[in-house]
This record gives structure tokens, C-alpha cells and sequence, in this order.
């Protein structure tokens, strides 16, 4: 096997090649080549780079998978092919979360006390001393697999496919946060994105009711804005609608604009849900999720714009409620001012 060739496509050749060969002198030198050839990569050498990277991973040094779980996240970012490069990514955050779980329980086990801030490249012999090596490097290298696992997520066709394992994926998540007392909620939010979901939304004091479809939204800043673009800009319900330009970033513009609160979003017991939630905290009544909608008790604004900047996102309006069906759902929620819960 000849080794050397030039570029981030011959650095991932030879990456490929030695980890499969199992040689770790050779691969821990292309593992550095795969760093430094990475910010001149062509877009064919990203291509094609991606998804040779991605195969491998299972099989590279555990010091070094994280690293090259971004490199494959960077890849898809800059348009690999995320269906080939997401399988082995979620697989080893999987394992990475479960061993997240076992740092956080280990480092309470062993004294507790802060958890240790992730610098440097690998953890110090006495947190591996405390909890152990592969828990130690699974704390150590968690904000990578987020990162990569984010990119995956990004792509509708991951989600879909993955569908039967984000759930647990975000249990998992939700174990080490618990155990941890630390936030990922970029990593949350995405595992929890709904896509093709039914939503009855309730315009309380029009007395009218909604059927919509969301997908790709990351919190309910972004809900917010697209429900008032389809409704109050739809001329459904009074009251001022976003804008052409800010209900357009919230779907797939680039960039934010400054808009302006509309409503306040309830939950079907009174319960606020709050803008800085996502659309899967909105509670599921007969098998839909179930909004109201009132006036809005203060102004508020934000910058409009895509929580997950490459994912779209939408909020389809599919029709209008028929005044009996409306009545029913109104039967569902606790009456405005009062909290069930």
C-alpha cells in the first residue's frame, strides 16, 4: 500500500487503508494529515470523503472516532450524502451518550463535586483514574458527536429513517442531563424535531380552530412566527402579521429579522408553552398535538430566524375547523386565566 498521496482525498485513503489494515502508526499519521488537508478539501474530495470516513468509524481508535465523526458532520454540511453518512455518526453517539451516563454516575460515585471543563484534546490521568477510560473519553468528546449528530439531523431523510431510534437517543440525552445536572439543548432539540405532525391550533378569541402540519421546526420562536404567517397573514384571525421576510427565514432564508410576538402559546391545561421550547412539548390530546393560542400579555420580540440554520422548516395550513369540530376541542382545554394542572 503506498501512503503520502496529497489532499484531503489522500488523507482519507490512507486513513481508510490503515484502519482497516488495523495499522496504527500509519493511520495516526493520516489521522493528523485528515486535520491539516481538511480546510483545502475540493468538493469532490468532500463528496466522496464523507461517506469513506463515515464507513470506517466503528473501526477507529477511540481517541480519535470523535474527531472524525466531525469531519464526516463538516463533510455533510458542505454536501455529502447525509443518508450514507448518518448510520455509523448516530450509532456511535449512542454509545457515546450511554457512556456519558456512566461518567456523570461515576464522578458523583467517586466524591462528586464540579464536573471537569472538557480542555485539551483527551482527559487527565486522574478523571480516568475516577471514572474510567472509556467513560472519561466518552464526557470528553460529547460536544463533537453533537455536533456531528446535528449535521445528520439536519436532513429530513435522516430523521425519517432514523425515526425508530431518536427516541431513545433522546432518552438517553435526557439521562445524562439529569445525571449531569449540564444542557445540550442543541442536541435535544433536534432529536425531538417533528416532522409531518398534526397540530390543532385554537385562535381563542375568534373562537375559531385550525388544522395544521409542521415540520423541520427546531423551537417555538420559529412555531411562533410561522403560525402567525399562516393565520393572521393567511387573513384568518386578526391581529399583525410577520412579514414576508421574517416568516421567509424561519423556513429556509438565510439569516434572522427582528419580528414581534403575536400570541401567547398555551397548553391545554393553561400551562404556558414556552417560545424557548420546541414543538414537541406542545401536549398530544386523541393523537394531536393540541395549542391555543390568546393574546398576546406582553410584547415580545426576537430574531426570526431557524434555530437549526440547515433545516427547513414549515407550518402547513391544511383548513380551517368546521364550527362543530372546533367546539369539541374547545371542550379539551381549561377555560383562559386557569391552570388544570
Amino acid at each position: 500500500m503506498i501512503f503520502g498521496r496529497t489532499g484531503f482525498g489522500g488523507a482519507v485513503a490512507d486513513f481508510e487503508a490503515a484502519v482497516v489494515a488495523r495499522d496504527a502508526k500509519r493511520s495516526g499519521k493520516a489521522f493528523v494529515r485528515l486535520q491539516e488537508t481538511f480546510g483545502q478539501a475540493t468538493e469532490a474530495d468532500l463528496l466522496d470523503g464523507g461517506p469513506r470516513l463515515a464507513a470506517v468509524l466503528d473501526q477507529v481508535e477511540p481517541g480519535h472516532r470523535a474527531v472524525v465523526a466531525a469531519l464526516v458532520g463538516a463533510c455533510v454540511e458542505r454536501g455529502a450524502d447525509a443518508g450514507r453518512c448518518a448510520p455509523p455518526v448516530l450509532a456511535g453517539l449512542r454509545e457515546v451518550l450511554e457512556q456519558a451516563a456512566v461518567f456523570a454516575d461515576a464522578w458523583a460515585a467517586s466524591g462528586g463535586g464540579a464536573l471537569p471543563a472538557v480542555r485539551g484534546e483527551r482527559p487527565g490521568d486522574e478523571i480516568v483514574d475516577r471514572v474510567g477510560l472509556e467513560a472519561a473519553v466518552a464526557w470528553w468528546t460529547l460536544p463533537q458527536w453533537e455536533t456531528a449528530a446535528v449535521a445528520m439531523l439536519n436532513h429530513l431523510e435522516v430523521r425519517r429513517a432514523a425515526a425508530d431510534d431518536l427516541d431513545t437517543l433522546s432518552r438517553l440525552l435526557t439521562a445524562v442531563e439529569r445525571a449531569s445536572g449540564e444542557d445540550h439543548t442543541y442536541l435535544a432539540h433536534a432529536l425531538r424535531v417533528l416532522d409531518g405532525a398534526p397540530l390543532v391550533a385554537l385562535h381563542r378569541a375568534s373562537g375559531t380552530g385550525y388544522l395544521l402540519r409542521i415540520s423541520g421546526i427546531g423551537d417555538n420562536f420559529q412555531l411562533h412566527t410561522l403560525l402567525a404567517d399562516a393565520l393572521i397573514g393567511g387573513g384568518h384571525v386578526e391581529g399583525d402579521a410577520p412579514t414576508p421576510q421574517e416568516a421567509a427565514v424561519c423556513r429556509e432564508t438565510p439569516g434572522q429579522v427582528e419580528t414581534t410576538g403575536s400570541f401567547d402559546l398555551v397548553a391545554p391545561d393553561g400551562g404556558t408553552i414556552r417560545n424557548e421550547g420546541a414543538p414537541a412539548d406542545i401536549p398530544v390530546v386523541d393523537g394531536v398535538r393540541l395549542l391555543v393560542l390568546d393574546e398576546p400579555s406582553h410584547r415580545r420580540s426576537w430574531p426570526a430566524g431557524r434555530f437549526f440554520p440547515g433545516m427547513r422548516g414549515d407550518a402547513l395550513l391544511e383548513r380551517a375547523l368546521e364550527p362543530e369540530e372546533t367546539e369539541r376541542w374547545y371542550a379539551r382545554v381549561a377555560p383562559a386565566g386557569v391552570t388544570t394542572a
